[in-house]
């Protein structure tokens, strides 16, 4: 097994759409990059601790490789709005990539370089060390599956994980 850690604004979104994936174990909501080894929630919300919204995808690379993973990374925020996506603004929203494995890196910065001929804005999103990364709390977890009616979630998540699912479809198990 391998593990990918990425912010791509709202964890919610980006876990939804690494939730049903083949080859993919688990993707669970987290924080990392700031200096706090145990921050909350609400401590994050405040833009305040460094810390980036992020999910950590847990994959078989037998089934599902990295360069995939971050193809769909890319699908399901927009890489190109710094320290935002959408309406969720602040520094604890950043697109960032997080490489925890070796050769991670390097893939990262050419699925940059490839992804960055589909965009007309220059592409932001940081590669940066997984500094103190945390497990979000329960309540987070699985929240798009268990909330898909509520306000943010039919707003927001659902465009973003309908755009991912149609482009990857053979990837979603059925």
């Amino acid at each position: 097994m391998a593990r990918a850690i990425l912010g791509g604004g709202c964890f919610w979104c980006v876990e939804g759409a690494f939730k049903q994936l083949r080859g993919v174990t688990s993707a669970l909501p987290a924080y990392a990059g700031g200096p706090n080894p145990n921050p909350t929630y609400k401590q994050v919300c405040s833009g305040n601790t460094g810390h980036a919204e992020v999910v950590e995808v847990v994959f078989d690379p037998s089934q599902i490789d990295y360069n995939t993973i971050l193809e769909i990374f890319f699908t399901v925020h927009d890489p190109t709005q710094l320290n935002r996506q959408g309406g969720d603004i602040g520094t604890q929203y950043r697109s960032c990539i997080m490489p925890i494995e070796e050769g991670q890196e390097e893939i990262a910065l050419e699925v940059i370089k490839a992804m960055q001929q589909l965009y007309e804005k220059t592409i932001v999103t940081t590669i940066e060390p997984a500094h103190n990364l945390i497990i979000a709390e329960e309540y987070h977890h699985d929240y798009y599956a268990r909330n898909p009616n509520q306000g943010y979630c039919s707003a927001v998540v659902s465009p973003k994980l309908s755009k991912v699912r149609a482009k990857f479809s053979h990837l979603y198990k059925q």
